[in-house]
């Protein structure tokens, strides 16, 4: 079934829309649970919360994609899962990690000068410069919450290669950050 079907099945309010959602996007969804959560009672948690949300906000939203509406609403309930979660013992750390890596340019002044939707439209615009297959080690590391492991092994890469790649990317962020005096 493709998306604008399901997305109007939410539309007419048949419950038909969860199951053909669970069934089209549940192994991504659970895919990204578990990247940022880890644990399998979680990860179940959180993709039966994106079903929940998905039938609340659909309508009134419409989204263009709907993989990554659902992939977004999934990203945003496992990250509240682990906020509110004790961090040390679930896979908080991971995710600790790959924030500090990105925390190194931002401050407290940052978020109040400017509005998310310019630093978005910034932070898209460095990634459309970037070659295809650095915006996708850019994206799986920082959205989707990848280990550089796992980059490194769909990649045919060594983590070295990924970790260093990833340094340079957050460096060269950095400075188009700063040159727009967002940093």
């Amino acid at each position: 079934m493709q998306e604008t079907e399901i997305i109007s099945l939410f539309f007419a309010r048949d419950e038909r829309a969860l199951a053909k959602s669970e069934a089209e996007y549940g192994a991504y969804c659970a895919a990204i649970a578990r990247n940022i959560l880890g644990d399998a009672e979680d990860v179940k948690e959180c993709v039966n919360d994106t079903w929940l949300k998905a039938w609340d906000t659909i309508p009134p939203q419409k989204p263009r994609s709907l993989l990554a509406y659902l992939g977004k609403i999934t990203r945003n309930g496992a990250i509240n899962m682990l906020r509110a979660a004790d961090r040390q013992k679930r896979a908080g750390a991971k995710y600790a990690l790959a924030l500090d890596e990105l925390g190194d340019m931002a401050d407290e002044q940052a978020e109040v000068k400017i509005a998310a939707s310019e630093l978005t439209a910034t932070i898209n615009d460095f990634l459309a410069q970037l070659p295809k297959d650095k915006r996708i080690i850019f994206v799986r590391r920082y959205f989707y919450m990848d280990a550089i492991a796992d980059i490194a092994a769909a990649n045919g890469a060594t983590e070295s290669s990924i970790k260093t790649a990833l340094y340079r990317m957050r460096q060269k962020l950095g400075t188009e950050l700063k040159k727009k005096k967002y940093l």
